[in-house]
């Protein structure tokens, strides 16, 4: 478990093997979300980059008759 510290402008470091594992890169923008007692940042990433992240989700699922 990586520790940070929050600075005097209340800045955190994101640790180089977390940037690295998700691919972060300088100037992205990320979200901050307080959930909870913890805070989590998730990575805004382009729609056309989320193109087929879905690929192979079951859709045969039953429907409402004005969903089909």
């Amino acid at each position: 478990m990586d520790v940070v510290t929050i600075s005097p402008k209340f800045q955190v470091v994101i640790p180089r093997d977390i940037r690295e594992r998700l691919g972060l890169e300088p100037g992205q923008k990320v979200q901050a979300l307080a959930y909870e007692n913890r805070i989590e940042f998730i990575p805004v990433r382009a729609l056309k980059s989320m193109r087929g992240f879905l690929h192979g989700i079951d859709t045969s699922v039953r429907r409402e008759r004005d969903r089909v």
